[in-house]
């Protein structure tokens, strides 16, 4: 009797990990478009962010990911960090970069690093760097790059990865000319420490929307003030200012998801002629 409940209480665990693993299949692609309530016509900016790759556990394969983007056009890309964090994972890397690529976004592709890929040291994290800088994208740590469309200035500023105490806000937004202020980051606890710094808008990864949440992510309340308020996914306000969080492509620890899925995301973002310093 005994080995029967253990036999049946081992084969629920086998299929609740079973059905986990395969939630990790399940690839949403979430449109955001952040335009405000107005009858201003504003222009748009089309963004593709990935984030939270975690080569080490992800279902998703480069053919894949460019089977999903395969119909798609973007003006920018943005990547928010946690590529991986073991040196022999790198070369992995690398077919997904060429995805990338290949969609040649008319103004750029543009990543900052996570407090994972800050697991590499040294040689290694210089790898990093310059594997993704050769495939055409820009790393932005503490700093940011401009460019115009239609006239309008749009500044890409990348905030380093604030969970490693990486971050420096002034050195990030030093010399930023007027224009609208598009800030990539990490850790999305750093808005809360973001007080003199203006963005229209933010994108940011990290808590891979709980990943296991049963029914909430406990185990994230040590991640900062954002993941105690459950503020973990998706499209949020602080100070005026709009900010989303991924639920990320990979997973950390173990390749299963409950209650979150991998997530693919579109951002439409409006700018106009209200400068921001």
């Amino acid at each position: 009797m005994i080995y029967a409940i253990i036999v049946l209480i081992m084969l629920c665990i086998g299929y609740f990990l079973f059905k986990a693993y395969k939630n990790t299949h399940d690839i949403q692609i979430n449109k955001i478009n952040a335009t405000p309530e107005s009858d201003e016509q504003l222009s748009m900016l089309s963004i593709l962010h990935l984030s939270d790759l975690h080569l080490e556990n992800i279902s998703l394969t480069p053919s894949q990911l460019a089977e999903k983007l395969r119909n798609e056009s973007v003006d920018m890309i943005a990547l928010t960090g946690d590529f991986l964090d073991r040196k022999r994972s790198i070369p992995k890397l690398l077919p997904y970069l060429r995805v990338l690529q290949k969609m040649k976004p008319a103004y750029g592709i543009y990543a900052v690093l996570g407090n994972h890929d800050y697991v590499l040291k040294h040689r290694d994290l210089t790898d990093l760097i310059n594997r993704l800088q050769q495939h055409d994208i820009q790393v932005l740590q503490n700093s940011h790059e401009s460019f115009t469309v239609e006239g309008h200035t749009i500044n890409i500023i990348g905030i380093d990865d604030y969970s490693t105490n990486s971050s420096d806000l002034s050195l990030a937004y030093r010399h930023v000319n007027p224009g609208t202020n598009i800030v990539l980051t990490h850790d999305p606890n750093v808005v809360l420490d973001m007080q003199g710094y203006k963005f229209d808008y933010l994108m940011a990864g990290h808590f891979h929307g709980g990943q296991i949440c049963y029914p909430k992510a406990y185990h994230l309340v040590k991640m900062g003030k954002l993941a105690k308020q459950n503020v973990i996914k998706g499209l949020h306000i602080h100070d005026q200012s709009p900010f989303y969080i991924s639920e990320g492509l990979g997973q950390t620890g173990l390749n299963i998801r409950i209650g979150s899925r991998p997530e693919i995301t579109f951002h439409q973002i409006p700018f106009s002629q209200t400068n921001h310093v």
